[in-house]
């Protein structure tokens, strides 16, 4: 049975998230790393898994961040469980920002991130253990990028 998380676990989740877009807007990757476990596993776009931070952010952020522009979790858009010693959490949120065709046209593109989040101590910030984004049907998958992507 699901129960509603303590209200400081949620707090640091929705700012885990919050933090992550301010540096996937800001094409900030080493900024980032601190949210991120350094031996992480995410599915990937181009692989079935890439392990290790590193390698997804050569593999997945290097390949969508600098593309796009005005990524944004939608903050009443983000769920929570946290297990009974709350030490663990899966998060759940929905994201908005623009992707660019071949031309440079701009087009919405939405999507969803789940991501496993740990840490050594209760109320101690998140690290993502794993993540799994995508995006919504129909989104077109690549983005080309233009002027003023990655913002």
């Amino acid at each position: 049975m699901i129960s509603t998380p303590d209200a400081d676990d949620l707090d640091r989740i929705k700012a885990w998230f919050r933090l992550l877009s301010e540096h996937v807007r800001a094409v900030d990757f080493a900024g980032a790393h601190p949210l991120f476990a350094e031996d992480m596993i995410a599915f990937g776009t181009f692989e079935n898994f890439v392990t290790g931070r590193d390698a997804v952010e050569a593999q997945q952020w290097r390949n969508v961040w600098p593309v796009t522009s005005g990524f944004r979790y939608r903050d009443g858009d983000i769920r929570a469980i946290v297990s009974p010693d709350r030490l663990t959490a899966i998060g759940m949120a929905v994201f908005d920002s623009m992707g660019y065709g071949e031309d440079g046209n701009p087009y919405e593109r939405p999507g969803r991130t789940t991501v496993a989040l740990s840490r050594r101590a209760v109320g101690e910030d998140w690290v993502a253990v794993h993540t799994h984004m995508s995006l919504f049907r129909d989104v077109p998958s690549r983005s080309f990028g233009s002027e003023g992507s990655g913002r």
